[in-house]
């Protein structure tokens, strides 16, 4: 018997051929393309028009723009949900809400899925569930990053723990993929509730702003116990995770900029732990000699510089894809390549609360870090560094334990690491910012480097406190104190003539210096002990 069940936009899609009994090939080709249609018809013309306003793209449009042209291979397009309860047996729609499969991305294979808000709002289903799972076990075991685009009302509500399950089964999912192959979530429009934990779980989120939101608990519940009264956008939107939760490293300006942000940070990343990064070739060559650096460090150590700016008069031609770039600005972090070859970069910010590390810096860069390390991606990190930022606001808020993560980072960290102080780099930052004794392997230093336990200034107060007191000018006395303290501790030298410093290089050889050391470094092999793993401080 055929069956017609009703889809969600009122229309009626054939499901199932209505019998393949005594037909031609010609006659069940063409209604393999019925059914394709009924597919590729989503949620209907009404639904798909609402859904496009303010210029947002659909489900399969934005595989298209992801993907390589022509490149998709779309799996599971029949699968239809199994629910009997509150009449969605007579509610069916091909694909249930989500587009599954594979396809490339700079001629590399990837695995994708793309939630159809037109379907269902997106909800997820067992069945939905198990096409998402589908597509991350191949990536798995075929070694290939898993792009998710995140457009979901949550919960299928009518199948109750079912759909729980298949969020727990995703979850499961990203865990055992973590630092195995790269996992990018983009969020183009609501996801809450549950919804928000496997993104949490991948590598790099993006969003787009005013069309994209994530929250754990909404508005209106919101409202009902605490009684704030905040919008979605205010709540979850792009701008807030991107800049004060840091949730999200990239936000977009509209959805087509989101899937070519994911492209480009694509072209840094290896397929999978045990490739090696991708090398693009360049024209920048790798000697090139930057003399404007000789005169980039301020003469004097409390006038700020943008280093930003430093990086990019380093890198090949000049390109740094900043991560994160509106969260904890104290703190750069982000991918670029010396002589073609993937490096992730982390660089203390001058500008910005002078550099110090605070809690908020310690949990961006030691994610990043620990990304790079996963992925055999060199670390690169610049630093000028008064120290952690003191205050009881970050004591108690666990400073102790969140700036040990950046240490913990560093320290667990086994890929190439080359270090350059061009600048401060003070008392317990020292030890955290890829020193030496945290196994850098190249460490270098400015002429204008300052390595000591703290300033001359701090440190005059605490060793001639007494004498201080004495003093018939003290004034005086303390400017005497200070250029001595300065002339034998705040330079790069002593810390040169013990060995923690490799060599003090002229700033204008800093990309030749790099990249020499990275070609020394590319064949390195270090282990950190046999074990289940570590206890990073949480």
């Amino acid at each position: 018997m055929a069956t017609t069940p009703t889809v969600s936009n009122g229309a009626k899609h054939e499901t199932k051929p209505s019998s393949f009994v005594a037909k031609t090939t010609e006659a069940r080709v063409s209604e393999l393309e019925k059914l394709n249609e009924a597919a590729l018809a989503s949620g209907g013309p009404e639904r798909i028009a609402k859904h496009k306003e303010g210029g947002r793209l659909t489900a399969r449009e934005r595989l298209d723009v992801l993907l390589d042209p022509g490149s998709f291979v779309e799996m599971d397009r029949f699968v239809t949900h199994r629910s009997q309860n509150f009449g969605m047996a007579d509610k069916l729609t091909p694909g249930d809400g989500v587009i599954t499969g594979y396809g490339r991305i700079n001629g590399k294979l990837v695995y994708a899925y793309s939630q159809d808000f037109t379907v269902f709002g997106g909800s997820m289903s067992r069945t939905q569930a198990n096409k998402i799972l589908k597509i991350m076990d191949m990536a798995l075991k075929n070694g290939a990053p898993v792009i998710g685009i995140n457009d979901s009302g949550g919960a299928r509500i009518q199948e109750g723990v079912e759909a729980l399950a298949g969020y727990a089964d995703i979850f499961l999912r990203n865990t055992l993929a973590s630092g195995v192959v790269p996992q990018i979530s983009a969020i183009m429009g609501p996801s809450a509730g549950g919804a928000v934990y496997s993104p949490s779980i991948t590598d790099f989120i993006f969003m787009v702003k005013d069309t994209s939101y994530m929250f754990v608990t909404g508005p209106d519940v919101i409202k009902t116990v605490t009684h704030e009264d905040v919008t979605k956008e205010q709540l979850g939107g792009a701008v807030v995770h991107s800049s004060k939760s840091g949730v999200c490293h990239f936000a977009a300006n509209d959805d087509k900029h989101c899937l070519l942000l994911i492209r480009e940070l694509l072209n840094f990343l290896p397929a999978n732990n045990v490739d090696d990064p991708p090398i693009v070739p360049t024209t920048d060559r790798p000697d090139r000699v930057e003399e404007a650096l000789n005169t980039f460090i301020p003469d004097s150590a409390k006038k700020p510089y943008d280093m930003l700016e430093l990086v990019k008069m380093t890198v090949d031609e000049g390109y740094f894809l900043e991560v994160h770039a509106n969260f904890a600005k104290n703190i750069i972090v982000g991918f670029a390549r010396y002589n073609g070859r993937s490096v992730g970069v982390v660089a203390n910010q001058p500008q910005v609360l002078a550099g110090c590390l605070n809690i908020e810096a310690s949990r961006k860069a030691a994610r990043f870090i620990r990304f790079c390390d996963a992925f055999n991606i060199p670390i690169v990190t610049f630093v000028d560094v008064p120290g952690f930022l003191p205050g009881t606001d970050q004591e108690w808020a666990g400073i102790i334990t969140h700036g040990a993560k950046l240490l913990y980072a560093y320290a667990e960290a086994t890929v190439p690491k080359v270090t350059i102080v061009t600048r401060k780099n003070y008392g317990g930052a020292y030890c955290v910012m890829s020193s030496k004794h945290l196994r850098g392997d190249v460490n270098l230093a400015y002429p204008t480097a300052e390595i000591a336990v703290m300033g001359a200034d701090g440190a005059v107060n605490i060793i001639f406190r007494e004498a201080m007191k004495k003093a018939k000018d003290p004034i005086a006395e303390k400017a005497k104190l200070v250029a001595d303290y300065e002339e034998k501790f705040a330079n790069p030298y002593v810390a040169a003539e013990l060995g923690y410093i490799d060599e003090v290089i002229e700033p204008a050889m800093t990309r030749r210096r790099i990249i020499d050391a990275l070609e020394m470094l590319k064949n390195k092999r270090d282990t950190n002990p046999a074990k289940k793993h570590g206890n990073i401080p949480l």
